[in-house]
């Protein structure tokens, strides 16, 4: 699959600006502050329906302006596609396949499958664990539709369960059977999000080990660690076993929606003993595991995104990640950098052809 154009109309800085992609290797230069990472955002949303890096939709929109419009043309199994995404303030955001808007988003979800490798992925180590759970249902979301649903179904019946609990505290009040309806719901949901979870990360973990592996030069040993409530009981059962806590709290204190992924290295937590560089090749290699699982599962080479790839690694860790993606594994692939030099010497490397935007 390759990003043939991309056209932009009052997306975050520009007013207007349009590129003709390479297929292999796209280097998106110039000083911070210019709209590197926009360029990258933008191919993200087309992907994914959202910003990558400002959630609140109308503040994509250019300062003093209506609207945005973002479209991109495609290459995948030999057809063009052309999609679009407009947004204006005060309507609902419009994505169009060919010309026809899709009726839920989550039907757009895994058409365009794309990896993004930026310095905002260290939230996945220093924030909750809410962060590493949406890490783990955007990947396994971008192959599978049913698994999407279960999350927003989930997540509803978690919202009202919660509300009742509230209701209860509030009216002083208590009743068993309207509770055991939320509680069958959120066990169903909730069971197969668990189960799909754990055989995702039996399938993910090895892979994630070796491409760290390959980035370290085997320096580190490295895990991953799946930690939910559903090793130790089934959900309906600790439910029943937590309601007084619950109503005491007011919300829902067990369940898939507490679920964590334990990021180690030399058996102890990155977040305190890793080194910057550490973390940052264990971040790489997190998410070019996603893009060999996606790879794997949609028979599609994933668009590759490498925002500021080279912040706080040092050259040897550079040389290895550009060696990974000079392959014919790898698809079409984005850089952004402040250095054009830097780039240009580090792509020349690579017997692929590219091209270099400076902005």
């Amino acid at each position: 699959m390759i990003l043939k154009s991309l056209s932009l109309l009052n997306y975050k800085n520009f007013d207007s600006k349009s590129f003709i992609f390479n297929d292999k290797i796209n280097c998106i230069v110039g000083n911070n502050g210019i709209g590197k990472t926009n360029v990258l955002d933008a191919i993200y949303h087309l992907s994914f329906g959202k910003s990558y890096f400002n959630p609140v939709a109308t503040q994509n929109i250019k300062h003093d302006e209506d609207f945005f419009v973002i479209n991109g043309d495609y290459d995948k199994n030999d057809k063009t596609e052309k999609v679009a995404i407009s947004l204006k303030r005060g309507q609902k955001k419009v994505i169009k396949r060919n010309g026809k808007a899709y009726e839920k988003f989550s039907e757009h979800i895994g058409f365009l499958p794309l990896v993004i490798i930026s310095p905002a992925d260290r939230d996945l180590i220093i924030e909750g664990s809410s962060t590493r759970r949406k890490f783990i249902d955007s990947v396994i979301s971008q192959s599978d539709k049913n698994y999407l649903s279960y999350i927003i179904n989930y997540n509803k019946i978690l919202a009202q369960r919660n509300a009742l609990l509230k209701y209860f505290a509030l009216n002083h009040t208590f009743n068993n059977d309207t509770l055991e309806v939320y509680n069958n719901q959120l066990t169903e949901y909730g069971t197969l999000i668990f189960e799909k979870r754990n055989a995702f990360l039996k399938a993910f973990i090895p892979i994630f080990k070796s491409r760290y592996e390959a980035i370290s030069n085997g320096n580190e040993v490295v895990d991953l660690a799946y930690n939910s409530h559903l090793f130790e009981d089934d959900l309906n059962t600790l439910l029943k076993a937590s309601i007084n806590k619950d109503k005491a709290l007011q919300f829902t204190s067990v369940g898939i929606h507490k679920d964590d992924l334990h990021f180690n290295i030399e058996s102890h937590p990155i977040k305190k003993f890793g080194s910057q560089g550490q973390q940052k090749s264990f971040l790489i290699a997190l998410k070019l595991a996603q893009f060999d699982f996606i790879k794997a599962q949609s028979g599609v080479n994933p668009i590759l995104l490498l925002d500021d790839i080279f912040d706080k690694l040092d050259e040897q860790r550079v040389a290895q990640i550009i060696k990974l993606v000079d392959d014919e594994n790898f698809g079409q692939l984005f850089i952004s950098d402040t250095h054009a030099e830097r780039t240009e010497h580090a792509v020349k490397q690579v017997h692929q052809s590219y091209e270099i935007f400076r902005l």
